[in-house]
């Protein structure tokens, strides 16, 4: 991934994050059936900190898997990453779709196409932005905004340069 100077990496989206909400990403990244890379890394970061066998680790309650995951000092960025993904996904659909609806873009209840083309005019996406802006809490969008910004940075360059990718209280 391409590192942008006005978009924090994703552990550091994640620790500014409230603790409900790490906690439903946290819930969200351990159902996450597309995640099974990220899983196996998480699972191996709490063995390690726990001086656990990951096996141990893997057939815990997922309340433990998920207290542990958020107890750790540093998270991997790709587990970050996933969870940040994961949260969006499970709890935040409405926004995604909205946000792609605005874009006109191609998408299935907010994820993108396969075969969706991107606008790339930053006055598209600009107004995309402010339309979700002007109807979601201002830390859900500068979230998603950075979340698309960290997995696509080409595609997603100009969402860096937007206002509304701060989040609030956070800068």
């Amino acid at each position: 991934m391409t590192e942008s100077p006005s978009i924090p990496r994703p552990s550091l989206l994640l620790k500014q994050m409230s603790a409900d909400r790490r906690r439903q990403a946290a819930q969200a990244f351990w159902r996450d059936e597309s995640g099974a890379n990220e899983q196996a890394e998480a699972i191996a970061a709490i063995a390690q900190r726990l001086k656990f066998r990951a096996k141990s680790v893997v057939v815990l309650p997922e309340a433990r898997k998920i207290q542990y995951l958020l107890d750790l000092p540093a998270i991997p960025e790709a587990v970050a990453a996933r969870l940040l993904i994961s949260h969006h996904i499970a709890h935040k659909r409405v926004m995604m779709a909205a946000f792609l609806d605005a874009l006109g873009v191609a998408h299935d209840n907010g994820m993108i196409a396969e075969d969706a083309v991107i606008p790339q005019e930053s006055d598209r996406i600009h107004a995309a932005v402010r339309a979700i802006a002007e109807s979601f809490p201002a830390e859900d969008v500068a979230l998603y905004l950075s979340t698309l910004s960290w997995q696509d940075p080409q595609t997603w360059a100009v969402l860096a340069k937007l206002p509304e990718t701060q989040i609030p209280g956070k800068q």
